[in-house]
């Protein structure tokens, strides 16, 4: 039976990076602060480039990283919880923008789990014998709904995509195990993923004016 392997990789993100101390500058929080309580030290933040552009930049480095063509590309998934639009998919963003005419394209929401949750997608296709060649996206521009306000939760998100091709193998990956529990659900929450418009407690904002719009 066959399984799937990852034959390219590819990642993407944006220009403008936010430090720790950046973040020091809007509410009350420090480096070592986040350090210690979550190992991150700085994050891209989006100045305009959406989910389906980074996610489409990430796919055409995988895609050369695995001297695969768009063409051959036969299903793409696309992981996010903030997504540009709610139709078209972004994932059919992506499939236009890269040249993949022969792919079917769709979106998963899964929050961070969205990649592991395409992957196992894919590997279905792949044992039933439907498809041969993925495209697996997990895309975000999270900062569009952050509570720039909320120290509890601002210093965690960023934006970026991370990309792989797969493809139908003897040997690949082992195994694969999804679980969920609903029950934990209210641990960490975004309301709604278009809340973000024009409010400026949802807009990443260090005073310069830099980041309005």
């Amino acid at each position: 039976m066959m399984t799937a392997r990852i034959a390219g990789i590819g990642a993407y993100v944006p220009e403008n990076l936010i430090t720790n101390d950046d973040l020091a500058k809007i509410v009350d929080t420090n480096d070592e602060w986040i350090r210690t309580r979550t190992g991150i030290r700085e994050r891209r933040i989006s100045s305009g480039e959406g989910t389906r552009h980074l996610a489409a930049k990430a796919a055409e480095r995988a895609l050369a990283a695995a001297g695969v063509a768009p063409e051959e590309l036969d299903i793409i998934i696309l992981g996010t919880s903030s997504p540009d639009r709610n139709y078209p998919s972004d994932a059919c963003s992506v499939q236009a923008a890269i040249g993949a005419v022969n792919a079917v394209a769709f979106d998963i929401s899964a929050a961070c789990a969205g990649f592991i949750f395409a992957m196992n997608i894919v590997e279905g296709f792949f044992k039933a014998g439907i498809y041969k060649t993925a495209l697996i996206i997990g895309a975000e521009t999270l900062s569009k709904v952050t509570d720039w306000s909320d120290r509890g939760t601002c210093v965690l998100f960023g934006d970026g995509a991370g990309a792989a091709v797969v493809t139908a193998a003897e040997n690949g990956i082992i195994g694969l195990n999804m679980h969920s529990n609903g029950a934990k659900g209210g641990v960490l929450t975004c309301g709604s993923r278009f809340k973000s418009g024009r409010d400026r407690n949802h807009r990443y904002d260090d005073g310069s004016g830099r980041n309005k719009g």
